[in-house]
């Protein structure tokens, strides 16, 4: 739970206030917390055992500036990557949406990304229908959130749509009429950082001076999201039903969806391994005759050798136990270096048949596979 402070009339209120924001900027970077007020609050309440006063809070740009240390400390280079990559991606998707006046907001613009962040970006559009259809015409996956705010005793709601891609994008939508509305910052109370598309290509040519833009951008486009392809293969698999003698469980994505829990909980940092659990039956909505061909077929040029081995082998292994395999195929799969993970695998398999378990969605296990990629810097 952390230490507790206890207030002392020698120690100094800096000091004090240096501990909540530290404390505040732990919360925030490990995601237990996302608002500034809230954080600050909180951990004002723990170090001080609930006693303290508004003097002793620090300021969100203070908090700002921890959360930024912890990210230079933990994700090093890889945080340097990421901001150049994610600029590009909020260069192509704001290129797309030129007719909404985009904006880019937020710590893609200002330099101060972390793991897990996403791209903001402001549209103005009187009809978020418009956004949509676009969105959908080009393929991108997204949903539509309208949020009522309370501020100052006045309440309005706000539309987000999030769009899931490589890196996962926030699109704020306003009335048409609010594109030169100066909006302000609730770290600093100034009037908010933003870039045009223009003045996001400025910014990213006087960043990084070696890069080729038009070159970088079409790699873009030839460039396949692994997580994405694996959404959309996963995401109709809760239609595919399977015998109930051997899946009384039901549908193929709740299967997999519970040996993927399972194996977040045997082996939460191995990223190949759990791609094998979470994928290991998408081809059974391809191709229910060769469910394991088709997977493969499918998942070609976005897994590694290891992974394309587990699931090759998933069913191999289920004959193995049953001592039904061939004494070669057996031999071959004993000489592999993954053959102990092969038949983890397989118990996990067959663990995952339970009725009523509670599981995860979709999102949320891409998302975990996505900031663990990230985290490991591929």
């Amino acid at each position: 739970m952390g230490f507790q402070y206890q207030r002392n009339p020698r120690m100094s209120d800096a000091r004090l206030r240096h501990a909540i924001a530290f404390e505040a900027a732990r919360l925030m970077y490990d995601r237990v917390e996302s608002e500034y007020f809230t954080a600050k609050r909180k951990a004002a309440k723990r170090l001080c055992r609930g006693e303290f006063k508004p003097a002793d809070l620090p300021s969100n740009s203070e908090i700002r500036e921890l959360v930024q240390s912890f990210a230079r400390v933990h994700e090093g280079e890889t945080r340097t990557a990421n901001l150049k990559a994610m600029r590009l991606e909020a260069l192509k998707l704001m290129r797309l949406l030129l007719r909404f006046r985009p904006r880019l907001i937020g710590s893609v613009m200002t330099g101060h990304v972390r793991k897990g962040s996403d791209i903001d970006i402001h549209v103005f559009c009187d009809g978020v229908e418009l956004i949509e259809c676009l969105l959908e015409n080009e393929g991108y996956q997204f949903d539509v959130e309208r949020k009522q705010v309370t501020k100052h005793g006045e309440s309005r709601v706000f539309t987000h749509i999030h769009v899931q891609d490589r890196f996962n994008f926030e699109l704020t939508v306003y009335a048409e009429d609010k594109a030169h509305f100066v909006f302000k910052s609730s770290i600093t109370g100034k009037a908010i950082e933003r870039a045009s598309i223009r003045e996001l290509e400025e910014l990213i040519e006087r960043e990084y001076p070696d890069l080729n833009l038009d070159e970088s951008l079409d790699e873009l486009d030839e460039q396949i999201d692994p997580y994405q392809m694996f959404q959309l293969l996963l995401t109709p698999l809760d239609k595919v039903k399977q015998s109930a003698k051997y899946h009384p469980e039901g549908d193929v994505l709740y299967h997999l969806l519970q040996v993927f829990k399972l194996a977040k909980e045997a082996r939460p940092y191995d990223e190949e391994f759990l791609q094998a659990a979470l994928l290991h039956d998408i081809g059974k909505g391809l191709d229910p005759f060769d469910h394991v061909g088709a997977a493969l077929e499918a998942l070609d040029g976005l897994i590694t050798e290891r992974t394309q081995f587990l699931i090759e082998n998933h069913m191999l292994a289920q004959e193995l136990k049953a001592g039904t395999l061939g004494h070669r195929q057996r031999t071959r799969l004993e000489a592999s270096p993954d053959f102990e993970d092969l038949m983890l695998l397989r118990e996990l398999d067959n663990a995952g048949r339970e009725q009523g378990v509670t599981v995860g969605t979709v999102d949320e296990a891409v998302d975990y596979l996505r900031e663990l990629s990230e985290a490991n810097g591929e």
